[in-house]
């Protein structure tokens, strides 16, 4: 049987790890995201860029009092594609995902 395709935007272990993050919760700001993937704020922003662009998050800017605060959201979009990218990967781990 061959392997799924692997989602290319999700393969990358920043990306990888922002959607997981944006997985178990319901939105999460920017500072959180960078502090728990380690990520530099440039490098982070370009790859939330990425997903935004694809539709796999959503991206809101709004102010914390007079501080910018930028909130993420995974969309229907990107839930489906993550899913999708978790099964893909259990066709290389050969695992019975039923």
């Amino acid at each position: 049987m061959p392997f799924k395709p692997l989602d290319p935007l999700l393969h990358s272990e920043l990306r990888l790890a922002v959607m997981s993050l944006l997985i178990s919760s319901e939105e999460a700001e920017f500072p959180y995201i960078k502090e728990q993937t380690g990520a530099t704020a440039g490098n982070l922003s370009a790859q939330i860029d990425k997903l935004s662009a694809a539709g796999y998050i959503e991206v809101e800017k709004t102010f914390k009092g007079k501080k910018p605060c930028t909130l993420c959201r995974i969309t229907p979009a990107g839930l489906k594609a993550f899913e999708g990218y978790v099964e893909a990967l259990k066709s290389y781990l050969k695992v019975d995902s039923k």
